[in-house]
């Protein structure tokens, strides 16, 4: 779900953008660590990127100010962290305002804290709780994927509710209720169709390349923790 240029009120802008900027510096700092220390997965971070750009460029119209999509960002998230996946996202954004008008420079912030951020936090959330629980890779990513594309539509529903309530003084919690009851008309089946799609790419990596979930059931929930990928075997 991207939040359309022009949209938020300008203290909104700079809010999500406040939120943005750390997890988008730390992610840096991760990624060029990855990308130095383990050259080989250079292959499979484009790859993470190319998913969320790809899945996230199908754009579906919703309410007014918004665009609802698939976000293809469990697979990132999973194997490399929150922190990385910002960075990911935040790239397609950038492209996607530049190349398709899709969302803006204005909502960047925005866009990146619900789907590179708190969405993706989500989703890596149930891939620990299930791995935990000995769940396959299959079922595994399905719901962080599934988990992860609701939660950014959760989160961008929050974003739109306190614009408004700001800028219009509208009630905060008949403006959540009516912008969910918006979303969840395209965004279940979208989410649930993400998470089979990015499931059987998860299914054929764990045999192609199983030490990617090595690595991917290791990583830490934390963002913020300096190092969770380069003391592990690629």
């Amino acid at each position: 779900m991207h939040i359309m240029e022009g949209y938020l009120e300008p203290v909104w802008c700079a809010v999500w953008f406040a939120v943005m900027i750390p997890f988008f510096v730390v992610g840096i700092m991760k990624l060029r660590k990855i990308l130095r220390e383990h050259p080989d997965q250079k292959m499979t971070v484009a790859l993470s990127g190319a998913f969320i750009f790809l899945i996230s460029s199908l754009k579906l119209p919703s309410v007014t100010g918004s665009s609802a999509h698939p976000t293809g960002t469990g697979i990132a998230v999973v194997f490399y962290g929150v922190g990385v996946c910002a960075v990911l996202s935040t790239i397609v954004l950038v492209f996607q305002a530049l190349l398709l008008a899709h969302g803006g420079f204005t909502t960047l912030g925005a866009n990146c804290v619900s789907m590179g951020i708190i969405g993706p936090f989500f989703g890596l959330v149930i891939w620990k709780i299930l791995r935990s629980a000995k769940a396959g890779v299959f079922v595994s990513m399905l719901a962080a994927a599934s988990i992860a594309d609701l939660m950014t539509y959760v989160v961008t529903a929050i974003q739109m509710t306190l614009n408004v309530v700001t800028a219009n003084g509208a009630d905060f919690m008949s403006s959540f209720v009516d912008f969910m009851s918006v979303y969840a008309v395209t965004q279940v089946p979208l989410a649930i169709i993400e998470g089979i799609v990015l499931a059987m790419f998860a299914q054929y990596l764990s045999t192609a390349r199983p030490d990617l979930f090595a690595i991917a059931d290791s990583n830490s929930l934390n963002p913020f923790k300096k190092d969770d990928f380069s003391s592990k075997e690629a």
